[in-house]
């Protein structure tokens, strides 16, 4: 391995935290300049620009001759780190509390996404009249948060702090100019670190497969990793959150959307990817909603939940892709031990909030 590849590796860590910290404070300081909710600020312009890498890497995979694993792969794999890694660790730094917004329209959003996309799946191919479908559905989620952020005002949950008056993050030009270095720096920064990941990865032997679902997945959303976890550490949890579940609508409608609408077959799906990877997508995607219901917000004890199940999946992968003989006994002690005991948890804490909602009403 280069000396330049290392070097690229540190700088690109550099670039995400600076990165990171640029676009969380000029979009706080923006919501609040233009008296819009930070949390439509992190279902929109942060969840987007965040999501440049997945967008970026899955066309370039979709026109390739041999990508369709990889443009399907990287949209599916950054859904589930999404949810299960980056939601676990802001969790974990600081218990998230979602708003109402959340509950009753973007996570079933997301919910609803994720199924289409495994709708559109199961004929093995994506084409390219539902990757149109997928992003002119994107186009009617942006226009609905803006009827609803004009609506709402500033109704957001959150104090934002303003700059002091007079002082340069004050004006809007310059919030504007954060927001874009920011976000510039973000894609800079995870290419340079999925590259040296890579290098990494290739020197002690791990499989391309693994690295395709794995690395390359995840690289690809250390944007949103940098910006949530800042965002949960400084406070602004609607823009941690919002940053998560607007990322993974913007995946589906528009990464994967574009990706099968440009590549010239469509995005072609493997029999694994349908039969195991899409099927987990969507239950991550709804396994947020009964968290979110029971006290309208994800506690520290869930986030480490999360963090779990993201780092079992990551196990079943690497056991799958060696075809190891452990993976019959691993798989059916997820399946038949953790994910029970799990519901079980899940649907007690459900009932009980729902008792007392019903407690404090009566």
């Amino acid at each position: 391995m280069s000396a330049v590849t290392i070097a690229l590796f540190v700088l690109g860590l550099v670039l995400l935290v600076v990165g990171a910290e640029l676009l969380v404070g000029g979009a706080a300081r923006l919501a609040a300049r233009l008296g819009i909710s930070p949390l439509v600020i992190g279902l929109t312009v942060v969840a987007f620009g965040t999501s440049a890498p997945e967008l970026a890497v899955s066309v370039s995979a979709a026109m390739s001759a041999d990508g369709a694993d990889v443009a399907l792969g990287n949209v599916v794999g950054s859904n589930i780190f999404n949810v299960l890694f980056i939601l676990g660790v802001s969790a974990l730094i600081a218990p998230l509390l979602v708003q109402r917004q959340l509950v009753r329209f973007d996570v079933p959003l997301m919910i609803v996404a994720s199924g289409a996309c495994w709708l559109m799946a199961l004929d093995g191919n994506i084409g390219r009249v539902d990757g149109i479908l997928l992003f002119a559905a994107l186009l009617v989620y942006t226009f609905m948060l803006l009827r609803i952020a004009r609506r709402a005002g500033d109704s957001s949950e959150e104090e934002v702090p303003l700059a002091k008056p007079g002082s340069a993050t004050a004006k809007v030009p310059v919030q504007l100019a954060m927001l874009v270095a920011g976000l510039a720096m973000l894609v800079l920064g995870s290419g340079w670190l999925v590259d040296g990941a890579v290098a990494f990865a290739r020197l002690f032997g791990v499989s391309e497969l693994v690295i395709g679902l794995t690395i390359v997945a995840a690289g690809t959303s250390l944007p949103e990793v940098a910006t949530s976890v800042l965002a949960a550490i400084r406070g602004q949890r609607d823009i941690a959150v919002g940053n998560v579940v607007g990322s993974c609508i913007f995946n589906i409608f528009c990464v994967l959307g574009i990706s099968a609408a440009v590549a010239p077959g469509g995005v072609t799906v493997a029999p694994a990817a349908l039969a195991f990877d899409i099927p987990v997508m969507t239950a991550v995607a709804i396994s947020c909603l009964p968290l979110f219901l029971t006290g309208g917000g994800l506690a520290r004890w869930e986030g480490a939940l999360f963090l779990f199940y993201y780092v079992a999946y990551t196990a079943y992968l690497i056991l799958a892709s060696q075809q190891h003989e452990a993976l019959a006994t691993y798989g059916m002690a997820m399946r038949y031990v953790a994910l029970p005991l799990t519901g079980l948890t899940l649907l007690l804490g459900l009932v009980l909030e729902l008792k007392q909602r019903n407690a404090r009403a009566a």
